[in-house]
């Protein structure tokens, strides 16, 4: 319909266990600390900064902080969208995928050719527990919570793995999942900003391949399989083709949005098969045919891997592996930084962080900093498109958005 960019794409630092200077005995900086270091980044990239709305991303700021009226806070950090519309998205921690796809229809619309999108969770103001219960309000929380684990969403997604074991052989699954771990951490240690960037773990692979205990955990994940408790923001600008040139930005600092489909899952059930996420390969294939891209044309993929087991299972919904073969998959380094389809370079939500609201908008970030050469993990590749997959709660609101790089 019309060409639609994004650029400027910036994160603060994420922060919580594995950061040094994470100490959650002393006071931490606030939501608005997080959000002002990201905006601010995202700002100074873009020479003539004016927008004509403002969307943010937030799942749970109403318990970790008991704040509401987000979207209100986006004039504070960019002035020129003071008396202009600004909105506020959630849908769990698909919440900034939501967001992305939002202003794309904005901005074929025609109702706003340049606009700013950011995210942000803070999760480090109530203990592990305590969050686990908040975060559960991802899934139907007066049928589910009372009779799931005390880690909620690690007890659903250790369903998921042991199912998955059953089906495609515990051995080969867990290096799978092992092996995803050490990537992750692998590629985190090279972005200054990430959760992990301080991790000097010298055996990642064994200690991914370390058995899970329900006696102190989940039944079938352990720790490494899991993503950690995260605060940080996120911030990206989106425009169409007259709002790029009003905003003073090159061609060569853009990535071009070519498909995207957000897709609903019904919340009030439980999956039929827990070794499929089933709306995520609904809604990744959506966003392929709008985009007019195959698997075999994508260079790069950003995928939502809150657990280990959630990657593989995304990479099999995708299409890019068998059913039941990511782990070997992933164990033979297809996913690896110099593999054949590279996969979260960032170090994804397992190894950058996953403050839930900024999740999504961070991974945008993740894909426009790649494909303009300006990651601090760069990747060569002749391939021009990547793919995200955005996704809240077990499968249940996704987003997926493919892009690709420009020719300057």
């Amino acid at each position: 319909m019309k060409k639609i960019y994004v650029a400027a794409g910036n994160t603060s630092i994420f922060m919580g266990t594995g950061r040094k200077e994470f100490n959650p005995k002393k006071a931490m900086p606030g939501f608005e600390h997080y959000l002002k270091e990201s905006i601010d980044g995202t700002l100074a990239l873009i020479p003539n900064p004016e927008f004509d709305e403002g969307y943010m991303s937030n799942f749970m700021a109403g318990r970790f902080i008991k704040q509401g009226n987000l979207a209100g806070f986006l004039p504070e950090f960019v002035p020129s969208l003071l008396h202009k519309p600004c909105y506020r998205h959630e849908g769990a921690c698909g919440s900034g995928g939501l967001a992305l796809t939002s202003a794309a229809k904005s901005l074929l619309s025609g109702m706003a050719d340049k606009i700013l999108v950011c995210g942000f969770e803070i999760q480090n103001t109530v203990k592990a527990l305590y969050g686990a219960d908040i975060l559960a309000g991802a899934a139907y929380h007066s049928k589910e919570r009372k009779n799931g684990d005390a880690f909620f969403f690690p007890g659903l997604f250790s369903d998921r793995a042991g199912a998955y074991y059953q089906k495609a052989g515990y051995e080969i699954a867990r290096k799978g999942m092992a092996k995803w771990y050490e990537n992750a951490i692998l590629n985190a240690r090279k972005s200054t900003k990430s959760q992990e960037y301080h991790n000097v773990n010298e055996s990642l692979f064994e200690a991914g391949m370390t058995q899970p205990n329900p006696k102190r955990f989940v039944e079938h994940l352990n720790l490494y399989d899991c993503s950690k408790v995260s605060d940080g923001a996120a911030s990206l600008v989106m425009c169409s083709e007259k709002g790029r040139k009003g905003l003073g930005l090159e061609l060569s600092d853009c990535i071009e949005l070519t498909g995207f489909y957000s897709s609903e899952g019904n919340i009030t059930q439980a999956p039929k098969d827990p070794t499929k996420l089933t709306n995520t390969a609904h809604c990744t294939s959506k966003a392929l045919s709008m985009s007019g891209v195959k698997l075999k044309d994508l260079g790069i993929l950003e995928v939502h891997d809150c657990f280990s087991i959630t990657g593989l299972l995304a990479l099999e919904a995708l299409g890019v592996c068998p059913e039941y073969k990511a782990g070997e998959y992933v164990y033979e380094g297809e996913t690896s930084f110099d593999g054949s389809l590279p996969t979260n370079l960032s170090g994804g939500l397992c190894g950058f962080g996953h403050p839930t609201g900024a999740t999504g908008v961070r991974q945008m970030c993740d894909l426009q900093q790649q494909l303009c050469g300006k990651a601090e993990n760069p990747l060569k590749t002749k391939k021009d498109h990547g793919l995200m997959i955005s996704m809240g709660g077990n499968d249940i609101s996704l987003s997926s958005l493919c892009v690709k790089r420009t020719s300057s």
